[in-house]
């Protein structure tokens, strides 16, 4: 049967001035702090064809949609464990069958197909609620980076079997959190992780470069 799964990477605040608006005072803080050129910002998001169906995997706040069969597998807190009590304040895992990424228009150097099989696709389906539904913004993982919507994507490709490493970025962009995701699933994968020290913008491909390990 077919199966494929396509990576987009969407600009942070596609869509909303708002975030847009803090994604870049983040940036240009981030930057001065690692000494180096400022970097365009993005989300990630994947949509997952198998047995000629269609699945839309994405991590967003709970409140931006009211659609109600939208797929939704796990929830966890956003900025703080005591913030999350409150629905301004949390995240959902939406594994939305023949669902839409919002202002998928606007996505950069995408769709990005990726080598997959039946397998794959489907261990990928199979593994959205098992997602670690820690803090957005923090790293209770101890991953050395923030975990957000892109550890998600990251966390979810590599551990399905994906070749993350043939991923790209588009030119002079960033995804935060990424390298969090590869690396928590390298740990579920085999038990060690490591990590290399990044300068500059880190691609997507760069990150899957582990070495030295950070507790």
């Amino acid at each position: 049967m077919p199966s494929s799964v396509d990576l987009y990477w969407l600009p942070l605040g596609a869509g909303g001035r708002f975030v847009r608006s803090n994604g870049r005072i983040y940036e240009a803080l981030a930057a001065r702090l690692q000494r180096r050129d400022r970097c365009d910002l993005y989300h990630s998001a994947l949509e997952v064809k198998l047995d000629d169906v269609s699945y839309v995997i994405e991590q967003a706040p709970v409140w931006n949609t009211k659609e109600p069969e939208r797929g939704v597998v796990a929830e966890g807190p956003v900025g703080s464990r005591w913030l999350g009590q409150f629905k301004l304040f949390r995240y959902e895992i939406r594994r939305w069958r023949n669902g839409i990424i919002p202002d998928i228009a606007e996505a950069v150097a995408s769709p990005q197909h990726l080598s997959t099989g039946i397998f794959r696709a489907r261990r990928l389906l199979d593994l959205a609620p098992a997602f670690p539904a820690a803090t957005w913004g923090r790293d209770e993982l101890h991953a050395g980076e923030m975990w957000n919507s892109n550890s998600l994507i990251a966390w979810l490709l590599a551990r399905s079997g994906h070749d993350t490493g043939a991923i790209g970025m588009p030119a002079n962009g960033r995804a935060p959190g990424w390298s969090a995701g590869l690396i928590v699933a390298t740990r579920q994968n085999a038990g060690t992780v490591s990590r290399d020290t990044q300068a500059g913008c880190p691609h997507a491909a760069d990150v899957t470069q582990l070495s030295g390990a950070r507790q």
